[in-house]
């Protein structure tokens, strides 16, 4: 094994608290310090948008620790990485602390985008801060508008519509979540939002959010004016690496790193949102921005950290699920963009559409609304083919 004493892992969330349970179960029993921007000990993100938003649940039902686990790790929490040294592994914090270690591991995540014009009234939803502004906010017969028909904005426009809100939601795209999933998909949950009284606007860019001391409406590029009480912006994330702008890393999209999460600086890796792992299907690195993405690489990253060994098993493929009024989309596999699709079951008029995705004749993915068995199932024929092929990584496009 690899003869490391000390480890500093940027990033309390979900990648940061699988890089020190991996730490553990690798046998590593030297000193690891945790930094996070945030106070909040690990937590769980899925669930804001939906069952903590909704006040389902309370802040202690999000937590990512087990029962009585220690780790055993130093927690610094309510700090900020400003810069690393690679070379020296030396991050610096806000307050000018210098930490030193023999290994770094970046996991600092990503930052929701925002538009240029966000008055009071204007959100995002990425942190459980950002949960705790808005809750307040989403009160019976008030509007919401959200700007971006993806995962995060329509959960929101589900959870919002449940709690007696009226919902318009803006798209770019011709459906909901149609460029990544297909515009089949993406009819079939526009078509499940509107029968929950959800407005879906197709085709919609928004060019500013209205209002000083409140907001008051979103601005279209047609000149239209939505009015809103309340505005969610959900239209992607930004790797949070503008700390490392000095580091000498590669940054083209997220900290570029090999199959299993190394740097071109030894003792340094990076995991989670915020990391570009190298794809060996597209010949190109490529972030994947999901949750089990973030929870399972950094199993193969610390192995491959402690051992310089690949790891034995390859990851599952990817897998992204999504709850909306009522019903859970679900995917599965890797996307390069020039799939054959095939409707294998369900269809969309009774809701319960199941996909196949297919590359030379061979199943690659899957996308499912109400079919959890069907996707379970075909989750694992798409693993078994991804260790006979010893594909070590996933990616969703």
């Amino acid at each position: 094994m690899n003869k490391l004493k000390t480890v500093a892992i940027l990033g309390a969330g979900l990648a940061g608290h699988a890089s020190a349970r991996a730490l553990r179960r690798e046998g590593f029993d030297g000193s690891i310090t945790v930094v996070g921007d945030e106070t909040h000990r690990p937590y769980d993100r899925p669930p804001l948008t939906k069952e903590y938003l909704a006040g389902v649940i309370d802040e202690n039902e999000l937590s990512l620790e087990a029962e009585g686990e220690d780790l055993g790790a130093d927690w610094m929490l309510g700090a900020r990485a400003v810069s690393l040294d690679p070379g020296q592994r030396a991050v610096t914090l806000a307050d000018g602390t210098i930490l030193r270690s023999d290994a770094v591991i970046i996991a600092t995540g990503s930052t929701a985008r925002a538009l240029p014009s966000m008055p009071p009234g204007a959100h995002i939803l990425s942190t459980l801060d950002d949960a705790n502004r808005l809750r307040p906010e989403l009160v019976p017969g008030a509007h919401l508008v959200v700007v971006g028909s993806g995962f995060v904005g329509l959960e929101v426009a589900s959870t919002a519509r449940g709690l007696g809100l009226e919902v318009t939601v803006l798209g770019s795209s011709d459906a909901p979540l149609s460029r990544t999933l297909g515009l089949a998909v993406g009819t079939a949950v526009q078509e499940l939002q509107r029968s929950h009284g959800i407005v879906i606007r197709n085709n919609a860019p928004v060019t500013a959010i209205l209002g000083t001391t409140h907001v008051t409406g979103v601005e279209l590029a047609s000149g239209e004016v939505v009015p809103a009480d309340v505005v969610v912006v959900g239209i992607g994330s930004i790797p949070a690496v503008g700390w490392l702008a000095d580091s000498r890393l590669e940054l083209p999209d997220g900290v570029a790193c090999g199959e299993f999460g190394s740097t071109s600086a030894p003792g340094v890796i990076a995991v989670g949102d915020c990391s570009a792992w190298f794809d060996p299907i597209r010949g190109r690195h490529h972030r994947v921005a999901h949750w089990t993405d973030s929870r399972e690489r950094p199993v193969a990253a610390i192995h491959f950290l402690l051992t310089g060994e690949r790891p034995v098993r390859a990851l599952r493929p990817s897998y992204v699920w999504s709850d909306q009024c009522g019903s859970r989309i679900q995917f599965a596999g890797r996307l390069l963009g020039s799939e054959e699709v095939v409707t294998e079951a369900g269809s969309l008029e009774t809701g319960d559409l199941f996909q196949v995705f297919r590359r030379a004749g061979e199943p690659v993915a899957v996308v499912g609304i109400n079919q959890q068995h069907l996707v379970a199932s075909w989750t694992k024929r798409l693993a078994a083919a991804a260790r006979s092929n010893n594909v070590p990584e996933r990616t969703l496009a």
